[in-house]
């Protein structure tokens, strides 16, 4: 005899038996069955769902209260089966009355005895249920491949014997149940997981039955304990005057609110004037602000125009053009005067022309001193000419002193340097009277040397029986007593 692999009847995958079931004992057999609901029980169950329908019902609430009774008063009614159950209830019951109960004998048989069973008539084909899978591939019922499997020969072995009452076994799984067996691991998790769900429901479905009996009870017991009718309508009429008052208070509130409405609109129309009147201020304001910067910014320019004028005065009012039109220093013996060299000495030879030009500035300078100071000599008057200056006397026979020299060698040259003498000594008088009138104005005023007819400290400013170098050194003292003169003119209290 040939036997073909047993299938899951959901996803269609072949199985392999545990060692249990191939050696199942009756007594097993028998426990297993007992723990299955009967039939009968299944039986009945459709026309239990049929008064629990919903749609029989005159509203939601009585039959959830309906439900909830029913289900207090027959808690051991087990659960009803489905219409893909009951389509197939049927089928199943007409394979269990053609089958054996394997109930009916607990006889354990020695294995001469089973190989002598004849084979029980396989039970009709099924409409196969549909798999809890997403894939459905179109199989045989569970019957037909037991009755392909399992067909007995004419010689029956123990296992046979055994494998058959394995396949009675989940037909009557299958007929008591609602589900195909028999099932792999995987799908029987996947069962138990859809039964937990379908628990889960259920047990909140049935709490919310309680609490809503419980409910329905509260008002019953309320409804039994109410008023009176007279109680009842002078309740009525308590709320009627409730309501007219109401009534009264809304249309009172209605008024308000047409007021208040009013109120809005005009207080929206002097909002508007108020922000056209802010927009007119603030362009008003901003441009004064742009007057107000630039004005600003005009004052700045003056101010700092002002500062710089100020600055500029300062700067030239402490700036004195005297001691840069006479700058008077020295170059080594010789003292100086605009970089003109004022005076000779063996070894260096100074140029007339350049010691005329010296003595040119040097009278233009005490003629500017006496002019600056508005002081006129009595006996002299200073005749500032360059290289060619010259002094005249004003008292007497008004006679002109060249204040130049020569180097030609002729018989001239000795009266030439007679008369440049002299005007050197005139010159030399004319310093010592503005020294005088200096010290009398301000006493503070120290030179450094005394001036006495035609010598200036120690030495003669006669360029004739002289000498050169003392000649140089009373040109240099002269130039001092005139820088001092100078600075003293230029200050602050005297320019």
């Amino acid at each position: 005899m040939s036997f073909g692999p047993i299938l899951c009847q959901q996803c269609k995958e072949p199985l392999q038996l545990d060692a249990s079931l191939i050696d199942l004992a009756p007594s097993t057999y028998d426990m297993i069955t007992a723990t299955l609901p009967s039939s009968q029980s299944q039986s009945r169950r459709p026309a239990n769902s049929i008064k629990a329908d919903p749609s029989s019902s005159s509203s939601p609430a009585k039959f959830a209260w309906q439900s909830a009774r029913n289900g207090s008063t027959s808690t051991d009614t087990p659960a009803a089966l489905s219409s893909r159950a009951q389509g197939k209830q049927p089928q199943r019951a007409g394979a269990m009355s053609n089958s054996p109960l394997p109930n009916e004998s607990f006889v354990l048989l020695q294995d001469s005895v089973i190989r002598d069973i004849p084979s029980p008539i396989p039970s009709p084909t099924r409409a196969k249920k549909g798999s809890l899978k997403t894939r459905h591939t179109p199989t045989k019922s569970v019957d037909m491949q037991t009755a392909t499997q399992f067909e007995p020969d004419h010689d029956p072995s123990p296992l046979s014997h055994h494998l058959r009452s394995t396949a009675r076994l989940f037909n009557i799984l299958s007929s008591r149940t609602d589900i195909d067996h028999p099932l792999c691991a995987e799908c029987t998790q996947i069962l138990l997981h859809n039964l937990q769900r379908q628990l889960d429901e259920t047990k909140r479905e049935r709490d919310g039955y309680i609490a809503f009996e419980k409910e329905v009870r509260k008002e019953r017991e309320k409804e039994g304990q109410g008023p009176s009718k007279e109680e009842t309508e002078k309740k009525i009429e308590k709320l009627k005057q409730e309501e007219r008052f109401a009534i009264e208070q809304l249309r009172d509130a209605e008024r308000e609110r047409q007021q208040l409405d009013d109120e809005l609109r005009q207080l929206e129309l002097d909002e508007q004037a108020l922000e056209i009147e802010e927009a007119e201020f603030w362009r008003a304001h901003n441009d004064h602000i742009l007057t107000a910067e630039q004005q600003t910014a005009q004052l700045t320019s003056l101010r700092a125009a002002y500062a710089a004028d100020v600055a500029t005065l300062e700067k030239l009012e402490r700036t004195n053009v005297y001691n840069d039109a006479f700058c008077i220093g020295h170059d080594g013996v010789f003292g100086t005067i605009n970089g003109l060299r004022l005076g000779r000495v063996p070894g260096v030879p100074v140029e007339w022309a350049e010691i005329n030009a010296a003595w040119g500035q040097t009278l233009l300078l005490l003629y500017t001193i006496a002019r600056k100071l508005d002081y006129s000599f009595e006996h002299y008057r200073l005749i500032p000419m360059g290289s060619f200056s010259r002094i005249e006397k004003t008292t007497g026979d008004k006679t002109n002193y060249e204040l130049y020299g020569s180097g030609d060698l002729h018989f001239g040259r000795l009266l030439h340097n007679r008369r440049f003498d002299i005007a050197m000594v005139a010159f030399l008088d004319c310093l010592k009277h503005l020294i005088d009138h200096v010290k009398s104005q301000d006493p503070s005023v120290d030179f450094p040397h005394q001036i006495s007819k035609d010598r200036i400290g120690d030495v003669s400013v006669k360029l004739q029986f002289n000498q050169e170098e003392a000649w140089t050194r009373s040109l240099r003292h002269v130039l001092l007593a005139l820088k001092i003169c100078l600075k003293w003119t230029t200050n602050g209290a005297n320019g």
